[in-house]
C-alpha cells in the first residue's frame, strides 16, 4: 500500500489559496477514481484507490499546515507503512509558478509542513512532489503571499500542474519513483 498526501489548510477560508495546492491535487485524484474522501480519522480525511494491483491511500490531513506530520505520521503507524511508501505534494516558492519537480529526499527547505513531516516521521527521505507557486513580486509578506489566491493567469498554470502532478501519482502506482521522477522531471 502507499499513502499520497496532499498538504494544505482546512476549511472554506483556504481552500483556493497557493498552500492548499497539494489538497487540489488529492482532490483530482479522488475524482479520476471517484473516491471521495468520505473517511475521517488519523487527523484527516481519506479514501482508498486502487490501480491494477496497487491500493493508495489519498490524504489530506485536518492538522493544519504546520502540523500536517501528525496525521501523516499516524497513517504511516496505522498501517505500518514505510518512508519509501509515502509520496507528499506541497506548494514551492523556489520553483516557477505551474512548475513541479519530484524529489526522492531533501530537506524542509523552510516549508513547516514538510518540517512537521520530517518530525513526525524521522526521515528526509521520502517522496515528494513540488508545485512551484514563485516567489511575490510586491513587497509582500511570504506568510500572506502563501494564503492568498491565484490570479487569473496563474490559474490556468496550476491547474496544469495540479493535473501532471496527478499523473505522477498515478504512474506511480505502477512504477518505482526513480522511474516517475524521470519521466516528470524532463
Amino acid at each position: 500500500m502507499k499513502l499520497i498526501v496532499g498538504l494544505g489548510n482546512p476549511g472554506a477560508k483556504y481552500a483556493d489559496t497557493r498552500h492548499n495546492i497539494g489538497f487540489h491535487v488529492i482532490d483530482e485524484l479522488a475524482n479520476r477514481f471517484q473516491a471521495p474522501l468520505t473517511e475521517a480519522k488519523h487527523k484527516g480525511v481519506y479514501s482508498v484507490i486502487r490501480k491494477g494491483t496497487e491500493k493508495a491511500i489519498l490524504l489530506k490531513p485536518l492538522t493544519y499546515m504546520n502540523l500536517s506530520g501528525e496525521s501523516i505520521g499516524e497513517v504511516m503507524r496505522y498501517y505500518q507503512l514505510e518512508p519509501s511508501d509515502l509520496l507528499v505534494i506541497y506548494d514551492d516558492l523556489d520553483l516557477p509558478t505551474g512548475k513541479i519537480r519530484l524529489r526522492q529526499k531533501g530537506s524542509a527547505g523552510g516549508h513547516n509542513g514538510i518540517k512537521s513531516t520530517i518530525a513526525h516521521i524521522g526521515t528526509q527521505e521520502f517522496n515528494r512532489i513540488r508545485i512551484g507557486i514563485d516567489r511575490p513580486k510586491s513587497p509582500i509578506k511570504v506568510a500572506d503571499y502563501v494564503l492568498g489566491k491565484f490570479t487569473p493567469d496563474e490559474q490556468q498554470q496550476m491547474k496544469e500542474a495540479v493535473s501532471l502532478s496527478a499523473d505522477a501519482c498515478e504512474q506511480w502506482m505502477e512504477k518505482s519513483f526513480l522511474e516517475v521522477m524521470n519521466d516528470f522531471n524532463k
